[in-house]
């Protein structure tokens, strides 16, 4: 059984999934009205990704016997600038993201919630790859610079991107 601390932490998280994928959908429509295709791929699958984390978060708790509570979403920002702003936001949000995980984690060891603790795990590790990979595409806009063409090469690579939901709900 979940506690009413952790489950309304959980439901706050959920929130928390979904405005990471509303942030990334106004990240592609900025990426498409400034003819990045790629990015705007890019950004769409990441959106795909931030729903089937919410989506992963709500299951627990139905399976725990809780009570799922929708909150208020915010509205995400919608102009950024550049490439490199767009993905410099994209990082500091999913550090910010990391930071709200390490939070649920440490909650949970504190109320000694093994179960909760195993599901965080599987976030934990996900976060890792998620920096990684916008630390990576940073890097990449940068070394690109004003170089057209390697941005438009940038830009194709991002747009072969593709989502691929985990095989089993443990995942």
């Amino acid at each position: 059984m979940i506690s009413k601390k952790m489950l309304t932490a959980i439901n706050e998280q959920i929130k928390n999934e979904l405005y990471s994928a509303y942030l990334y959908l106004s990240m592609a429509a900025w990426a498409v009205d400034n003819d990045f295709e790629g990015m705007a791929n890019w950004f769409r699958v990441q959106q795909q990704e931030e729903t089937f984390h919410a989506m992963k978060f709500y299951d627990y708790i139905v399976e725990q016997g809780g009570r799922v509570k929708l909150l208020q979403i915010d509205e995400p920002p919608h102009d950024f600038k550049s490439p490199v702003k767009v993905f410099e936001d994209t990082l500091a949000h999913e550090k910010k993201v990391t930071a709200m995980i390490h939070a649920l984690m440490n909650q949970a060891i504190a109320e000694k919630d093994h179960a909760t603790q195993i599901l965080l795990q599987w976030y934990v590790s996900e976060q890792v790859e998620e920096e990684a990979s916008a630390t990576q595409i940073l890097k990449r806009i940068r070394l690109a610079g004003d170089n057209p063409g390697a941005l438009f090469m940038l830009d194709q690579q991002l747009g072969q991107r593709t989502f691929t939901p985990p095989a089993s709900a443990e995942a």
